[in-house]
C-alpha cells in the first residue's frame, strides 16, 4: 500500500552532501578522512577524483579541474576502492595491467620493473597469473593497489582500502602504503573507519559530520584540544592490593576498573601525575603505562558534541 501512495504523494528531502567545505592539501602531504556513514567522505573523494562534480564551489587538484577528466590529470592520479575493483574478476592481474599499459601508456621497462617491485614488496608475484575470482580477498586488495600504482600517480585516493582484510592483510597493506610513500612522496587523501590505519598513516586528519568539516589538524593536536583525560593501567602484585585499591580509590582523581590484579584508570588530564603518584605509593605495581585516550573514543566525542549544537 505504501509503494502505491509513494506513485503519487512523495516525500522529498534534501541534503547537502558537502556544505560549507574549503580544505588544502600540500603536494605529497597524506590527509585521513574520517566521519561516521554519510558524513561525505566518500562524496568528497569523488568529486577530487573527477566521478562526481558539485553542484556548486571551486575545485583544484594539481591545477586541474577534476569533472573535466582531461587525459593529463587522470594520468596523474589513481582511485582505490575498497569495495569496488577495476580488474576483472575472470582474467588473471597480469592481463589487466598489459592492458593499463597500453592505456596509460607505459615504457615497457618501466612497467615490467614497477610490475617486479610492486609484486615483490606485497608478496604476489605467485598470484598474477590466477584469476582474481580465486584470489582471496586480501590478495585482491594486493593486485588491485598494483593496478592503481602502475602509472605512477602523483595523487591517489584511498576510500577504505583495508575494508573486509584481516589483521595480517591489513598490517601488509599499511607497511607498502607507508614505504611506498617515503619512496615515490605521492599526495594521499585517506578514508578510513579502522584507526589503526589513520594513527599508523595519517599525521593530519580532517574530521567530517553531515558533509561540515567539524576538525582539521593534527593527531596531537586532536589530543591536546578535545582529549579532557587520559589512561592509567596496570597490573597489582596482589590480589589484596587489588581489592584496597579498588575500594580506596579517591574518585577526584578519576573512575578505576578492574580484574585479576589488572586495573584502568581513566583520569582528568590534569589529575593524571596526582593519580600516578597515588597509584604508586598505595600498592605494589609489576607493571604500569600511560597513553592518551584512544583516536576513536576522541572523535566520537567530538561528533557526539556537533550533534548537540
Amino acid at each position: 500500500m505504501g509503494s502505491v501512495k509513494s506513485l503519487y504523494n512523495r516525500n522529498y528531502i534534501k541534503k547537502h552532501a558537502l556544505d560549507d567545505f574549503s580544505l588544502h592539501i600540500e603536494a605529497g602531504e597524506i590527509i585521513g578522512l574520517i566521519g561516521s556513514n554519510g558524513a561525505g567522505k566518500t562524496t568528497l573523494t569523488k568529486i577530487l577524483s573527477g566521478i562526481i562534480h558539485p553542484t556548486s564551489g571551486h575545485v583544484s587538484v594539481m591545477g586541474f579541474n577534476p569533472w573535466d577528466r582531461k587525459n593529463e590529470y587522470r594520468r596523474n592520479m589513481s582511485v582505490i576502492m575498497g569495495q569496488k575493483a577495476q580488474l576483472w574478476w575472470d582474467l588473471p592481474a597480469m592481463d589487466g595491467y598489459l592492458l593499463l599499459k597500453e592505456i596509460y601508456q607505459i615504457p615497457a621497462k618501466e612497467f615490467y620493473t614497477s610490475i617486479d617491485y610492486l609484486a615483490e614488496y606485497l608478496d604476489v608475484k605467485d598470484q598474477l597469473n590466477i584469476q582474481v575470482r580465486r584470489l582471496s580477498l586480501g590478495e585482491r586488495m594486493k593486485v588491485e593497489l598494483i593496478a592503481a600504482l602502475l602509472h605512477k600517480p602523483k595523487v591517489i585516493f584511498l576510500d577504505e582500502p583495508t575494508i573486509g582484510l584481516d589483521l595480517s592483510a591489513q598490517k601488509a597493506v599499511r607497511s607498502f602504503i607507508k614505504e611506498y610513500r617515503k619512496e615515490n612522496k605521492p599526495t594521499i587523501i585517506l578514508t578510513s573507519h579502522y584507526m589503526d590505519d589513520i594513527e599508523e598513516l595519517c599525521p593530519r586528519i580532517c574530521i567530517l559530520r553531515s558533509g561540515r568539516k567539524v576538525y582539521d589538524g593534527g593527531l596531537k593536536e586532536l589530543h591536546i584540544q578535545y582529549a579532557d583525560s587520559k589512561v592509567i593501567t596496570a597490573s597489582l602484585a596482589t590480589e589484596s592490593d587489588f581489592s584496597q585499591l579498588i575500594n580506596t580509590f579517591p574518585s577526584a582523581l578519576g573512575e578505576i576498573t578492574g580484574a585479576d590484579c589488572q586495573i584502568k584508570i581513566q583520569t582528568p588530564r590534569d589529575k593524571t601525575m596526582e593519580a600516578a603518584r597515588y597509584l604508586l605509593n598505595q600498592t605494589q605495581i609489576t607493571d604500569f603505562n600511560i597513553k592518551e585516550d584512544e583516536v576513536g573514543t576522541i572523535i566520537e566525542k567530538i561528533l557526539s558534541r556537533e550533534g548537540h549544537q
